[in-house]
Formats: C-alpha cells, structure tokens, sequence
C-alpha cells in the first residue's frame, strides 16, 4: 500500500507535514509505505534536521505550488508539476493508492473529478466528517463542505454513498441514516428537507430513521448524518471548537478532546474512484500523522469499490 502526502499544502508546511510523516513512519504496519510529494531539497533538509533514515518512506519531487488563495481550476491547469497536480497523476495511474493533502481544498477537490473522476451514477461527491459520538465510535456525516446548495435527489445519494462508507469503514451491519433538520417531525424543514425526506424514506437499500437536530450531533442517534455542505460545514466546525474553548478554560475531558481536529486529521470525498483525503489547512504534525493512519483505514475498506459497485 502507497499513501501519497502532499509535503507543500497547508499553512504551516513543510516543517508541520514532513514531520508528521516522520512520526506516521515509525506507526505504520510493514505493508504500508508513504509517498511524499514535494521539493525534494526541502523535504530531506527536514529528514536531516530531524536525523530521520526514511526506510518506508519515498520522496516524489515537484517544483511547484499551489496556494491557498489560488483559483482551484486555473492553478491545477497552470502548475501540472505541483505537488497536488503531480498527486492526482499517481492516484491516477495507480502508482498509489490514496492522495492526501492539507492544501487548496478546491484544488484538491477539482482535482479528483478532472483526473479519478466521480464514479458513474453520482450526483455529486461529497466531502464526509467523522464526528465522535458519546458512546464511542464516530458517525460519518456529509456533506461538510463541497456542496453548500443540494438538491433532494444529492441529499438522498449522499444517505446511500454514506451508508455504503460507514459499513465498510466501520464494520456498521446496518447503518442508521438520518436527516439533520429543525425537528424530528417527518414535515419539519426547509423544501429542501421536505422533499428530501420521502426519498430517504423510500430507499430500501439504507436503515433510514428520520429526522434528527443539532442537539443530536454527537449523541450516538445515527451512523451517517444527512445534510447539505453549508449546515455540515457550520455544525463541523462548531463541534471542532469545542475542543479549543475547553483548553482556553483549563477543562479537559476524554470525549471533547475527540472534537480536536487533530485527532483524526483528515476528511475523506466520498463518490470517486479513488481515495482522496481532504487535511484541515492548519494542520499540525499531529494532525498529519493521524490523517496517515486514518488513510491506511480508508484504503483497506475499499469503500469506493463498493459504492461503484452498488451504483452499477
């Protein structure tokens, strides 16, 4: 297995990055080995600052970068050596078998559906968030930011490519689907929501339980969380700072510190034939070395096989 790290994405790379590939290395299982994308001078400079032998980990050079301001379309077209552009051509000709990156979140996003593109049959690929649940394990909710305006018939796939994911990444016989809303009542929400809801309902092939609030986020009511990528993004985020407020006020809790982004460091986009893992932009060594360890996860669930196999 070949998990493929972009080295000059994010707002603290390359130090935060490399040196969360550097302390991912010495966790990984034997069959796995990292490929860190990037300039090849930078990268080894930090190997040596840190003394660090790569034994699993190779280095693929790329001169350019994407920035975090850059247009996703015109950066990706423009700077084909970048370590994002040169990511998506390996994912693409399966010299690896997941891309990561804490960069340009469009970029990466444009990138998958330009190179590995959407599985056939897919509305829209969505990107998913894993939120900890207070009885342990995590539900898998989406969209948290790729698509802030969806149609019913998107927020219904999402219900299903979601289902799909969290059966095979967590081993879920049959995972409860649910729709975020302003009340339980099957008639509450936005039109949207309304239409929404019958479709849910009428799929036979996901456990769908109905409507469920903010309130519920974390309460362990469902496995997958339906909602657009305006309401999943603000209700991410908010779950995220939970974590940072604790810390300003001196409390510390086992669960709230599950909400701390670095926990898990990554989001996967779900609904291309491929695995990609979309990192927070600030992210830390820490924050890398989980995202490695949840990308080893992703690919032995094969979960976008599945989904292009049950959309087929």
């Amino acid at each position: 297995m070949k998990i493929a790290v972009d080295a000059m994405g994010g707002d603290l790379a390359p130090q935060a990055i490399v040196e969360g590939v550097i302390q991912a290395s010495s966790e990984l299982p034997s069959e796995a080995r990292i490929v860190l994308i990037g300039r090849e001078n930078v990268i080894w400079d930090i190997f040596n600052q840190h003394n660090f032998t790569p034994t699993n980990v190779d280095v693929v050079h790329a001169e350019d970068v994407i920035e975090m301001g850059e247009h996703p379309t015109k950066a990706l077209s423009q700077k084909p050596n970048s370590s994002i552009g040169v990511g998506f051509k390996l994912l693409k000709e399966k010299e690896v078998d997941i891309f990561c990156s804490a960069g340009n979140t469009g970029a990466m996003h444009v990138g998958a559906l330009f190179s590995i593109k959407a599985i056939e049959g897919i509305l829209r690929p969505a990107i998913a968030g894993l939120v900890p649940q207070v009885g342990g394990g995590y539900a898998v909710m989406l969209d948290i930011g790729a698509n802030a305006d969806c149609k019913p018939e998107v927020l219904s796939q999402f219900g299903e490519i979601g289902s799909i994911f969290a059966q095979h990444t967590f081993q879920i016989d049959k995972p409860r689907v649910a729709l975020m809303n302003i009340g339980e009542e099957e008639q509450k929400g936005s039109l949207t929501s309304q239409a929404t809801y019958p479709l849910l309902k009428q799929n036979k092939r996901i456990n769908f339980i109905g409507n469920i609030e903010g309130k519920d986020l974390f309460t362990n009511k469902a496995d997958v969380i339906v909602t657009d990528g305006f309401t999943g993004n603000i209700l991410f985020k908010l779950g995220e700072s939970l974590y940072e407020i604790s810390k300003k006020r001196g409390f510390q809790d086992d669960f709230i510190d599950q909400t701390n982004y670095e926990s898990i460091g990554g989001s996967p986009i779900i609904g291309v034939n491929g695995n990609v893992m979309i990192a927070h932009g600030v992210s830390t060594p820490l924050a890398i070395k989980n995202m490695v360890g949840w990308a080893y996860k992703q690919v032995k669930s094969k979960a976008y096989l599945h989904i292009a196999q049950a959309l087929s």
